[in-house]
């Protein structure tokens, strides 16, 4: 959670939404990492998690990342959700709750919807003060 964290830091850096994430691997391995690029890139499935799940599947050669944890300072949307339950990632970590957009609990619970092939253990509330305090902090800025 501490690279998805400076990830998220980055990101804001950048003018970009903190969020940062990172794929490890069953060996603890980070092998892909991401932080919110929609405003670098103008593209608006530069999510974090995206980001991350496609370093991860391009560095294991495969888009099936069984045996991994994706772990994300923010609850993932629902197209995030989606991204992970494509990638078939077992288990997702995550910081900050989403009340307005999460998919893994807090609005949706796409990640663990009976009805779907795939379902994935997720955690929520890991380091969920300093992810929520990046997303505070960065959205204060700009009320102003």
């Amino acid at each position: 959670m501490q690279r998805a964290l400076a990830l998220a830091a980055e990101a804001s850096a950048h003018e970009d939404v903190p969020v940062g994430a990172v794929v490890i691997d069953a060996d603890g391995r980070v092998i892909g990492e991401g932080r919110n690029l929609r405003e670098a890139t103008n593209d608006p499935t530069a999510h974090a998690e995206v980001v991350a799940l496609r370093a991860a599947a391009a560095h294991a050669g495969t888009w099936h990342l069984a045996g991994c944890t994706l772990v994300v300072t923010l609850e993932p949307c629902v197209m995030c959700a989606g991204a992970i339950l494509q990638a078939r990632v077992p288990r997702v970590v995550f910081g900050s709750w989403d009340a307005k957009a999460g998919a893994a609990g807090s609005l949706y619970d796409v990640l663990r919807d009976r009805r779907l092939p795939h379902r994935v253990e997720v955690v929520g509330g890991v380091a969920e003060t300093a992810a929520s305090a990046l997303l505070r902090d960065f959205f204060e800025t700009r009320r102003d």
